[in-house]
């Protein structure tokens, strides 16, 4: 099974460790489930945005009085 040796500060590790600690895994465990869990949050916000991208069409038409938020003026910016 691959594995990998990652550095870190001593303040980093401190960190780390403590994160660990409070969802009550071991170091190892937390780090393998900090890497999948971000590679599952990438999976589903590509799957929403191409979601979105789908029904952006439907939603202008059905509410065409609404204003993009790329558009607004307001600091809002589409994702």
């Amino acid at each position: 099974m691959p594995s990998l040796n990652v550095s870190f500060s001593d303040e980093e590790m401190e960190g780390v460790r403590a994160a660990a600690a409070a969802e009550g895994k071991s170091l190892k465990q937390y780090l393998h489930d900090l890497g999948v869990r971000e590679m599952h949050r990438k999976r589903f916000v590509a799957g929403a945005t191409a979601w979105a991208d789908r029904l952006r069409g439907e939603f202008d038409e059905a509410f065409p009085e609404e204003i993009p938020p790329s558009q607004r003026g307001d600091g809002a910016a589409a994702a």
